[in-house]
């Protein structure tokens, strides 16, 4: 799939999801160990957007483009990093953001497809979790949604995405409350 392509997550079956998944091939940045160059002067809000020196990146295919070079140090910071430089980058709440949900199957047969708002795949499951945080940032409370997308980068579930998933919570009525994907069960209910 070119660069600029975005998956039509909607007319898509799993099967060719999870194709897509394995055809992409992203660059080796957990291999990539340069000196630290200092600051890249760009930030990830937490509603996604990238900026570099305060003004919104416009192209969203640079913004795919700088998405393959992302990566989370173990100190929890997160960097781009190619093999000659690494610079630091900010990032206020989740490097990625799950924009679209397609469900197949239910209780334990379920999959659960994420778009990312970079244009990646990724399907829910064991090397993939969902976990749910208590919302503390903007007073309103209720679970927080993120799914591991690699490396130790997350991505926030909008909340009408979240909202799909509640409701397929309620419909497979699990006790506890939660979610089936590829293999995996997801309890709605915050950690303590």
């Amino acid at each position: 799939m070119p660069m600029d392509a975005i998956p039509d997550i909607a007319s898509l079956s799993l099967a060719e999801i999870a194709k897509l998944v394995e055809e992409a091939k992203l660059p080796p940045v957990e291999k990539w160990n340069p000196t630290h160059c200092g600051d890249s002067e760009m930030r990830i809000a937490r509603d996604g957007t990238w900026y570099h020196q305060g003004s919104p990146i416009g192209r969203p295919a640079m913004v795919r483009l700088f998405s393959t070079i992302l990566r989370r140090e173990p100190d929890g910071s997160h960097v781009l990093v190619t093999p000659v430089e690494k610079l630091d980058i900010e990032v206020e709440d989740a490097a990625f953001i799950a924009v679209e949900m397609k469900a197949e199957g239910s209780g334990r047969d379920a999959k659960l497809a994420f778009r990312l708002n970079t244009g990646d795949l990724v399907t829910a499951g064991p090397e993939h979790p969902l976990r749910f945080v208590e919302d503390t940032t903007d007073g309103d409370g209720g679970p927080r949604p993120y799914l591991a997308v690699r490396g130790g980068m997350e991505a926030l579930v909008v909340r009408s995405v979240y909202y799909e998933l509640a409701e397929r919570a309620i419909a497979d009525d699990a006790t506890p409350a939660g979610l089936w994907s590829d293999g995996a069960f997801f309890p709605l209910e915050p950690a303590a």
